[in-house]
């Protein structure tokens, strides 16, 4: 009686507000994902029955899961964790390394944080070991408890598989596949990538010892999937506390994904990404505009948040630029075009430049030398050219080599919306752009 007396319960609008900013921020920056991806029901299975093999009757495995960013490689492998951690067998007997390539940069550091996840710092103390296969088999000697059939299973979750390749020799990837080919220790090594010719990284050595299962999960949702996760998003639970403002709310969340100006931004966030992390950013945004003199989102909403979201951010850094800064982009878009690509130096744009005020008959774009260094230094430091690969530090300034990191349509886009651009200008740009 009392939870629906709860429900039934009215609030103060601000006080609704306030909720469903807590609730949904909650949902969209913690990165709160469904239990399960849709659509991969065979993968999941598969990787179950696998992992199911080396934690119940002592098999060691290994398989990589290939997928795009964002396309669930990372929540498939957490619904199967979920899942076996019911199972009280698995729960005792398997225990978990997570690694990542964007942090254990190196095979050091990488068995430092197996030592640390598997509570053995104190079993390794002061030992120097001779060999890093050494150090290895010692950590999985420390996990067993008699013979082999005993023995506790380990479950490697290698994210950003493919930076493991780059590690000098691959040792750790060595040793742990062949650990799993040989009859040491039951281990698991799951590998997630999003590079399709991840085995063309692996040595020989490495490849000949990895099982080659792999699991792919390149299915995309379908738009109208999309649509129904973007209603699950912005929808608020059953448990709301105002039972009627969340009947409201959810149903101006329904009218909005059916309106048709709403459906044509969210076409083109579906195309150009489908993941739930480019999803909640753009709901985010939207959700910052909900306040007690506007209680939902509308349609504007979502266009707004779709305009900011896709703002291109060095495009918008060109209006502030000075007439002189913008002259010399467009001087570097014109060398870049001749020379197809090739780097540049602030000498080759300076006579680029030069090329432009040989035409012009009054002085107002004459500057000295010291100024136009200082107006291509100030580029550098926005980003918005860098040096080139290679390029050598020792070489002076002027004839460094650097590359421009705008596009045609940035540049053209930029000369649109800058503040009294001087009609010279923009015919010179319209010049290079022939």
């Amino acid at each position: 009686m009392s939870k629906r007396k709860a429900k039934d319960a009215h609030l103060p609008i601000g006080e609704c507000i306030n909720q469903v900013h807590q609730i949904l921020r909650k949902r969209f920056c913690h990165q709160q994902l469904p239990d399960k991806p849709e659509g991969v029901e065979a993968q999941h299975k598969h990787l179950v029955e696998l992992l199911k093999q080396t934690a119940v009757h002592g098999e060691s495995n290994s398989v990589l899961i290939v997928g795009p960013r964002g396309s669930g490689k990372t929540m498939l492998v957490r619904s199967v964790l979920r899942e076996l951690s019911q199972e009280t067998e698995v729960r005792k007997n398997l225990l978990q390394v997570h690694l990542n390539g964007l942090l254990q940069t190196d095979d050091r550091i990488a068995l430092k944080e197996i030592t640390r996840q598997l509570q053995l710092e104190n079993a390794v103390g002061d030992r120097v070991f001779g060999s890093f296969a050494e150090n290895l088999t010692f950590l999985l000697d420390a996990l067993k408890k008699g013979d082999r059939s005993s023995s506790r299973s380990v479950l490697f979750v290698m994210d950003e598989f493919d930076l493991f390749a780059h590690h000098k020799n691959q040792t750790l990837l060595y040793n742990l596949f062949d650990v799993s080919q040989s009859a040491q220790a039951p281990v698991a090594v799951v590998g997630l990538t999003c590079r399709l010719d991840v085995l063309e990284l692996l040595e020989k050595r490495v490849k000949s010892r990895f099982s080659h299962r792999q699991i792919h999960l390149l299915s995309k949702p379908t738009f109208p999937q999309y649509l129904e996760r973007v209603r699950d998003q912005l929808s608020l639970p059953d448990d709301f506390p105002d039972g009627k403002f969340a009947q409201e709310w959810n149903a101006a969340v329904t009218t909005l994904c059916e309106d048709g100006s709403a459906e044509e931004v969210l076409q083109r966030h579906f195309n150009s990404s489908s993941d739930f992390r480019s999803l909640h950013t753009l709901l985010m945004l939207c959700l910052s505009r909900v306040s007690v003199a506007r209680p939902s989102i509308t349609p504007a909403d979502l266009l707004d948040a779709s305009r900011l979201y896709l703002a291109d951010a060095n495009a918008n850094m060109l209006h502030g630029l000075s007439i002189l800064e913008l002259c010399l982009i467009i001087a570097m878009k014109h060398l870049n075009d001749v020379y197809e690509g090739e780097p540049f130096n602030l000498q080759m744009v300076h006579n680029e430049f030069k090329k432009f005020l040989q035409r012009k008959s009054n002085s107002m774009y004459n500057f000295e030398q010291p100024v136009i260094m200082k107006a291509f230094e100030h580029l550098q430091q926005l980003e918005l050219i860098r040096p080139a690969d290679g390029a050598s530090a020792k070489t002076q300034r002027e004839f460094q080599l650097m590359r421009l990191m705008l596009d045609h349509g940035q540049i053209m886009e930029a000369l649109q919306k800058y503040p009294q651009c001087p009609t010279d200008v923009k015919q010179w740009a319209m010049s290079a752009f022939a």
